[in-house]
């Protein structure tokens, strides 16, 4: 049995960001982000500018977002992890990961050169952070994190506070590389991904 969202469906973005990545997971280790479109970058782009690089924060936003200043008002999440291409083909974000940016290819600002396709992997400025162990959301499971039952074969992230829409039915207690690794009192597995790709739960 594998954690996180529905096969096939696309994730919402976390509790700053309207389209929520944290109540929608794929039978897999890690969630695919949401798209949002970027927003026209708020200072000039070159061939060798990263937007939203690593460290540079997020405003928030609804169906696009731009950058902004760590220190603004109006920053939302810093980034904490930036990769080209799509978040299927390339490195899955840090584990305590609060949602995933699409970034779409688009011309840059000043008219030079392009910004590629990408993804950025962000950490909310404030709590609430959904990504960390039991919070009940980001792209990825881990260990600490709950699930409930979702139909046949499938389940899906909740808090284990009991605050989600949903009553938590089990815990990931350990992540290891092989189901026989698990302990004897593991009642459900959970794939993560990773290098250690089991999650072994335990009835709640």
């Amino acid at each position: 049995m594998r954690g996180k969202r529905p096969a096939g469906v696309g994730c919402a973005l976390a509790a700053l960001i309207a389209v929520l990545l944290t109540g929608c997971r794929q039978m897999s280790g890690s969630a695919g982000p949401g798209t949002l479109s970027g927003g026209a970058p708020e200072r000039s782009f070159g061939q060798d500018t990263v937007f939203l690089a690593v460290n540079e924060c997020s405003s928030f936003g609804t169906t696009s977002f731009t950058e902004a200043p760590c220190s603004s008002e109006r920053a939302a999440a810093r980034v904490i992890a930036r990769h080209d291409g799509r978040p299927d083909d390339g490195p899955p974000c840090p584990p305590t990961t609060d949602f995933v940016l699409h970034i779409g290819t688009q011309p840059a600002a000043d008219g030079k050169g392009v910004i590629p396709q990408g993804y950025a992997c962000m950490r909310n400025l404030q709590p609430p952070h959904p990504g960390d162990p039991g919070g009940g959301g980001g792209p990825r499971t881990i260990v600490g994190d709950c699930v409930h039952s979702a139909g046949p074969g499938q389940v899906r992230e909740t808090a284990c506070d009991g605050s989600g829409e949903r009553e938590p039915e089990y815990q990931v207690t350990r992540a290891v590389r092989s189901r026989a690794q698990c302990p004897a009192s593991t009642a459900l597995y959970v794939q993560l991904g990773g290098e250690e790709p089991v999650g072994c739960a335990r009835r709640l």
